[in-house]
């Protein structure tokens, strides 16, 4: 009778094998001895090379400059920053300019501030694609994405590198614990098979 336990306790230890590696992934987060050995949880152990792999991942793959220059030169972004120049020009001319210099209003009707208005609209437009270029030339030599993913990540405490990770791959650490019940109980009726057959 006890021989058909035998699933029952082969997915038992599966599964706790498999909970206990998927555990062992972040624990013991410091360096443990036990006798000759040095135990250390893979991820608090790895952190170091983590951090550097996904930084180089981030700035090769998912984070570039050339993204940044292309999303400046659309349509939309570029259309919504001439309508916030015209704002600041029609401002300037209707407000600002006869502030600061009262005695040039007599000679400004509203003709002449339409053609002023598109001189600087024009050299504004005409100035956008190279603004921007240097501009984002200039945060691609300011800022190292790769640096900035890596000092993030390898300061992060182990507590929030588990959150972390577990927020993200929880359904598949769950997997992997089930898989092993799964396999333990189907490695137990093998050997119910096998038992039966030897009777």
């Amino acid at each position: 009778m006890l021989i058909y336990t035998l699933p029952i306790i082969a997915a038992l230890t599966g599964w706790i094998t498999n909970y206990i590696a998927v555990k062992m992934l972040f624990h013991p987060r410091q360096k443990v001895k036990i006798l000759f050995f040095e135990i250390q949880g893979i991820f608090p152990k790895r952190q170091d090379k983590l951090a550097e792999r996904l930084g180089d991942v981030v700035a090769r793959e998912l984070f570039s400059m050339k993204d940044v220059k292309s999303a400046l030169l659309n349509d939309k972004v570029s259309g919504e920053v001439s309508r916030l120049l015209e704002e600041k020009v029609d401002d300037f001319l209707q407000n600002r300019l006869v502030q600061a210099m009262p005695a040039l209003a007599m000679f400004l009707n509203n003709d002449i501030k339409m053609r002023i208005k598109n001189i600087l609209m024009g050299e504004f437009q005409s100035a956008l694609p190279s603004i921007f270029e240097k501009f984002t030339d200039k945060i691609d030599n300011a800022v190292d994405v790769k640096a900035i993913v890596y000092q993030r990540v390898a300061n992060f405490s182990s507590d929030k590198l588990e959150e972390i990770l577990y927020s993200i791959m929880q359904k598949e650490f769950r997997s992997i614990e089930i898989i092993g019940g799964v396999l333990g109980f189907v490695i137990g009726l093998i050997q119910i098979g096998i038992l039966a057959f030897q009777d």
